[in-house]
């Protein structure tokens, strides 16, 4: 809903475009900088309780944000929307793994799957419905009666939970850490197309790796470190969060790369585009349960693997359009991506969840929503250097024309991501689904 608010949002705040894009980016660097420790928290405390505080947080952020007096004000709040969300995410993910046994958690992931594909296809058009009638600030307003009711609800209904894990150390230095890392990642990535010079890139690449470098070392090293050993150190796990990460980059490249062929090359205007492009959120909603089904029947590594070929098709299908691209290519390459992708999140997630203990459900939640969080950076990053390297005019000087020649490479580049990601699921378990055991050795 934010970017389609965000132009009238400038206007009204009378902010810059800099400005306005922070409202984006300071949201998704605080959740990707806080989904672990939030993951830890729930571990420790009860992922009930740690849901409902996220879920009260989210809607009184939104209420600030709604009467905000300036962009200063929505900055901030949208921060701290992020890490109220950060709380939300492995929560839901470790309440599914302590209600569902490992073998039963495909469905279930599945659905949750398909009610994200469908709050991505109905969020733009129910925005701007809003913005339209009532302003922008009504999309926030929007948020704080569900999130009220929703966090209330799970206060007081009482089903049975597991205990939480034992009361083991949070961890502040490896949060601190990790949160160091993401946060020179992410911010790097988002901010790549912007500054157009290389040594900032480096720099911010090479500060998240020297910092990602120190929390491995920690991990290994500390007593109850922020991400325990067997879930860093199996490799199933890791493979899957690979497969996440190629999955979600590939999917938000190809929106983002296939937005700008609708509008600047086909001419569509953005309602228009957004009915070009909903056959991908379609698929999402529907091939998740297919893909739970499939998943018991074949087992994550046969399902991950035909779920990345079908976002391989998708992407290719998408390059190879031009101009004279009607309705059915258009909408036939984004429903391939949208299956391959929904097929990938259900299988590579169950993965992660099952693969990882009871008692650390959320942090491998938190893992499975970091790679999720780092992927569309990572794609839309790469998908904009290409098509400005590649478009008339494009490069560090003058104005990037947008044409055939610009989205077809970068969509040919993505497909070699989604390739590469289906190499790494030959990694995962087999038709048993389960993820052999992390030998233990001697201190």
């Amino acid at each position: 809903m934010l970017t389609i608010v965000q132009p009238v949002m400038q206007r009204d705040l009378h902010a810059s475009f800099e400005q306005v894009q922070w409202t984006g980016t300071g949201y998704l660097i605080a959740v990707a900088s806080l989904l672990v420790l939030a993951g830890r928290i729930g571990d420790r405390y009860g992922h009930r309780q740690v849901f409902a505080v996220g879920m009260l947080g989210f809607g009184a952020a939104s209420a600030g944000i709604g009467v905000a007096p300036d962009i200063g004000w929505v900055i901030a709040l949208r921060v701290a929307q992020g890490a109220f969300g950060a709380l939300l995410q492995p929560a839901t993910l470790g309440m599914l793994r302590a209600a569902f046994p490992p073998d039963r958690l495909g469905m279930p992931i599945a659905l949750r799957t398909s009610a994200i594909g469908a709050a991505a296809a109905a969020g733009p058009v129910v925005g701007g419905a809003l913005a339209a009638e009532l302003g922008w600030r009504s999309v926030f307003l929007l948020n704080v009666a569900p999130a009220l009711v929703i966090g209330l609800l799970v206060l007081v209904v009482r089903d049975p939970e597991p205990a939480p894990a034992p009361r083991t150390g949070l961890d502040p230095v490896g949060a601190c850490l990790l949160a160091v890392t993401l946060f020179c990642l992410v911010h790097t990535l988002v901010g790549m197309p912007g500054t157009g010079r290389a040594a900032v890139t480096v720099a911010g690449c090479g500060a998240a790796v020297v910092a990602g470098g120190a929390f491995v070392r920690h991990v290994r090293r500390g007593r109850d470190p922020l991400v325990p050993p067997e879930v860093l150190g199996s490799a199933a796990v890791a493979f899957a969060l690979g497969v996440l990460v190629c999955a979600s980059a590939v999917l938000s490249g190809a929106l983002f790369t296939g937005v700008y062929f609708l509008q600047d090359v086909l001419g569509l205007d953005p309602f228009r585009s957004a009915l070009r492009a909903l056959p991908g959120a379609v698929a999402v909603v529907l091939g998740a349960p297919v893909a739970a089904v499939a998943l018991r029947r074949y087992g994550p590594r046969r399902t991950t693997a035909v779920a990345m070929s079908l976002l391989v098709l998708g992407v290719l299908v998408l390059s190879r359009l031009d101009r004279a691209a009607g309705a059915v290519p258009v909408g036939g390459g984004f429903f391939l991506v949208g299956a391959g992708f929904g097929a990938a999140m259900v299988a590579a997630t169950a993965v992660v969840v099952r693969g990882a203990p009871a008692e650390h459900a959320g942090v491998a939640g938190g893992l499975q929503q970091t790679a999720m969080n780092i992927g569309p950076a990572l794609g839309v990053a790469v998908a904009t250097a290409l098509m400005t390297l590649a478009a008339p005019g494009g490069g560090p000087a003058g104005p990037v024309v947008m044409s055939v020649s610009a989205t077809g490479p970068a969509l040919t580049v993505l497909a070699a991501v989604a390739a590469a990601g289906a190499l790494l699921a030959a990694a995962l378990p087999g038709r048993a689904g389960t993820v052999p055991p992390r030998p233990r050795t001697a201190p």
